[in-house]
């Protein structure tokens, strides 16, 4: 087992420096542990995201030179004084973590301790920080620092510290079967994906179709006499729009399928993005998932335009029930609200840095349409993700495939050449190993 000692003084990095696209290999300080609450982590692989191309391209705000990269998977080398064994009162891995634990970071940090964490929205922790930012170095390194370790780190060599609905031997057994590659989509894709279907199947605009009452008696067991609806298949009928086939689009398209399959609810998706390769993309893994992972409603890829008229079709002018924008710019929301229907909603978790939105208040009181915006408490998705991640090998479990979500792995050298590919589109999921 690595001990501070026995630490290398510098490593490799991927760092941005303003004002745009200029990425750049370094040489930096390996991190050391700043306070007792501090996990020095060996990185095994870390990923580029779609959110990382806000700074890249310059539109983040950002004007300081820094390590790029918040999705990353690897090994405990350095932990704080505050990792102990019978540490009461502070969440179990602060009592549990070890120095050569194999973890799983979210994008975030979340202390786990405070009122937010509790509730579940860590992504919101008053004392949390987004890695690859000026506030905190990310993980396209060779090390990384992660602050308030004890509320944030995933433990994949003891378990017993995270819940899952799967039992303890299958979740040990589907732990020791899975690559690092694809335990790295815990960090921020997969969770958000699983996070904007569940958003948009448990949101109250959708309750009427889910449960056969109109509003507002979807959210009432009894029947009030008098007020008795008869639906038809078409008010049953679950029209979804997905803007954005990007990985985390595809996340979200898998989920998606995965929940309606499951509650067998009567459904029709419309998947859309406007680059050629991303659509063949989503047509080739959703061929590839099996019945019991797609359900039997309607599928359908489509570029905007063919978008636009397939719903018009599929609602009879009426719009979709519930959009999910996994894009982040003012385009994708106007698409959202062309396709919704009065009394929907569309739910966005894609990073928009360009104010203003491009909605009016008067626009969305005319439909009655309601906007779920936000990031994901990746912390707090990570059982349903892990799940969802484990049923679903045949999408996430291998690379460079037609149907895999990742499309490479790749060394260091490779980071501008990768950057500038996923920004044009011209490739989907890169992961960076550190050590190659």
């Amino acid at each position: 087992m690595a001990s501070p000692q026995s630490l290398p003084d510098t490593q490799k990095a991927i760092r941005w420096h303003p004002p745009s696209y200029d990425i750049r290999v370094e040489d930096v300080p390996v991190p050391r542990v700043q306070h007792p609450d501090d996990a020095i982590i060996k990185v095994k692989l870390g990923a580029l995201c779609g959110s990382d191309l806000h700074i890249y391209r310059g539109h983040g705000g950002v004007s300081q030179a820094h390590t790029c990269g918040h999705e990353f998977i690897g090994e405990v080398v350095a932990l704080g004084e505050n990792f102990r064994s019978n540490a009461q009162g502070r969440p179990a891995l602060y009592s549990s973590l070890s120095v050569g634990d194999k973890v799983v970071s979210p994008f975030t940090v979340n202390c786990g301790e405070c009122h937010v964490c509790r509730l579940g929205y860590t992504g919101r922790c008053p004392d949390g920080y987004l890695f690859g930012s000026p506030a905190l170095e990310g993980g396209q390194a060779q090390y990384v620092r992660v602050p308030r370790a004890g509320g944030t780190l995933f433990n994949l060599s003891n378990p017993s510290t995270w819940s899952s609905a799967l039992p303890n031997d299958v979740k040990q057994k589907a732990l020791s079967n899975i690559s690092d590659s694809s335990l790295l989509l815990l960090a921020d894709i997969l969770p958000t994906g699983v996070f904007a279907a569940l958003q948009a199947i448990n949101h109250p605009k959708v309750a009427p179709v889910i449960t056969g009452k109109p509003w507002p008696l979807c959210f009432s067991k009894d029947v009030v006499p008098g007020n008795e609806v008869n639906f038809t298949d078409s008010d049953r009928m679950l029209t979804i729009a997905i803007i954005g086939l990007g990985p985390v689009g595809v996340c979200a398209t898998v989920s998606m399928l995965d929940v309606l399959a499951t509650r067998d609810i009567p459904f029709q998706i419309v998947a859309i993005d406007p680059i050629e390769s991303r659509r063949e993309k989503m047509k080739a893994v959703y061929d590839t998932i099996d019945a019991a992972g797609k359900g039997s409603g309607k599928f359908s890829v489509l570029s905007i335009d063919e978008a636009k008229v397939r719903v018009e079709e599929w609602t009879n002018g009426v719009g979709a029930t519930a959009v999910l924008e996994v894009v982040g710019n003012t385009s994708a929301l106007n698409l959202g609200y062309e396709l919704v229907r009065a009394f929907g909603v569309i739910v966005s978790v894609g990073v928009h840095g360009a104010p203003p939105l491009p909605v009016t208040g008067r626009q969305l009181y005319n439909k009655n349409v309601s906007l779920d915006f936000g990031r994901c408490p990746a912390r707090a998705m990570f059982p349903m993700a892990f799940d969802l991640l484990v049923k679903r090998q045949d999408v996430f479990g291998k690379v460079g495939e037609p149907a895999s979500l990742i499309d490479r792995i790749v060394d260091f050298s490779q980071a501008a050449e990768s950057y500038r590919a996923f920004d044009k589109g011209e490739v989907g999921k890169v992961i960076f190993d550190p050590w190659n």
